[in-house]
């Protein structure tokens, strides 16, 4: 990409997740702009909002963007569909040699998180933004675990049913189970465990997110650095504030002694640390409501994600 040439974006789904990252693309993106808006529904507000802002559209499906000219200098494609839709899109994507940012739980590429594992990613073709939960919680299972080993990491992710349209509804079980692998392999717990909670209140309340993270005692290692602890946890915070600045600690970190505790995650008793995050995450407003902080922390991650492998492609240092 030539010197002070955004790269072109297109952005999958028109829904409330795919305009939202539209707007994100134009609005805050020094190295992207937006090439095109796909869609499936002709009369969706997306698509709409997409060709009043000049943005290219199409309405049928990826298969439309064959007829495109904007398309052919794209460097990145958003995936902000379904799991079920994705395998489809990763195959066309690859086919054009395109960089695929999958925002659906499908998982078929490597979890990525920005504060955790982005320098990872410089040669990865399709990357998965795991889930709002993961993106909420995993920094702050990463930050305990690089003070001391997590043996089990527990998420309750509790975000506004009227933020959870349908894509979300139909992919409760892959939230779970996405969220719960990328605990382990991102977050660096031994065993990982998630909860989504869909509250009803009305008003509608932001995304609040509970993590619990269990620290062994083990022999010949002092018992845990809990200011170490709490200080690892607020700087990871404070990175993620950095592209998701609604993102924040509700309170002091929690610490609690358990002594002989039986945790069925584990199949035995535990000994050692309880260690209790409460975090908060409010949207910005781009295109979203404001209590929807679970939608705009994936669009958020996902857009930090595209810049910094398209700046670790072309050798450009942050």
């Amino acid at each position: 990409m030539a010197a002070g040439r955004k790269a072109g974006a297109v952005v999958i789904g028109s829904g409330n997740i795919g305009t939202d990252l539209m707007f994100k693309i134009e609005r805050l993106s020094e190295r992207l702009s937006m090439a095109a808006m796909v869609g499936i529904d002709p009369e969706s507000d997306g698509l709409a909002r997409a060709r009043r802002h000049g943005v290219a559209t199409t309405a049928e499906g990826v298969d439309g963007l064959a007829d495109l000219p904007q398309f052919r200098d794209a460097a990145v494609i958003f995936d902000a569909t379904s799991a079920g839709a994705h395998e489809r899109h990763a195959a066309f994507a690859r086919r054009h040699g395109k960089l695929m940012i999958d925002l659906t739980p499908a998982a078929l590429g490597p979890y990525a998180v920005p504060t955790v594992n982005l320098d990872e990613m410089h040669f990865v073709d399709n990357v998965n933004m795991v889930t709002c939960g993961g993106q909420a919680t995993i920094p702050v299972v990463s930050a305990v675990a690089r003070v001391a080993p997590v043996a089990y990491a527990e998420i309750v992710a509790s975000i506004a049913s009227r933020s959870a349209g349908p894509g979300t509804r139909a992919n409760i079980d892959e939230f779970t189970e996405t969220t719960s692998r990328a605990i382990e392999s991102v977050g660096g717990a031994g065993i990982g465990k998630a909860i989504i909670i869909l509250n009803p209140a009305d008003p509608p309340i932001v995304m609040r997110d509970t993590v619990y993270c269990l620290v062994e005692d083990s022999p010949g290692r002092e018992r845990l650095d809990r200011n170490a602890v709490a200080r690892a946890v607020r700087d990871m915070v404070a990175r993620v504030q950095e592209y998701v600045p609604g993102y924040r600690l509700k309170q002091d970190v929690q610490f609690d002694r358990l002594d002989g505790v039986y945790v069925p995650a584990l199949g035995r008793t535990f000994s050692g640390t309880k260690v209790t995050v409460f975090l908060e995450v409010s949207g910005a407003g781009h295109y979203l409501p404001e209590y929807a902080g679970n939608l705009d922390i994936m669009t958020s991650a996902a857009l930090r994600t595209a810049e910094r492998i398209l700046e670790l492609r072309e050798g450009v240092e942050l």
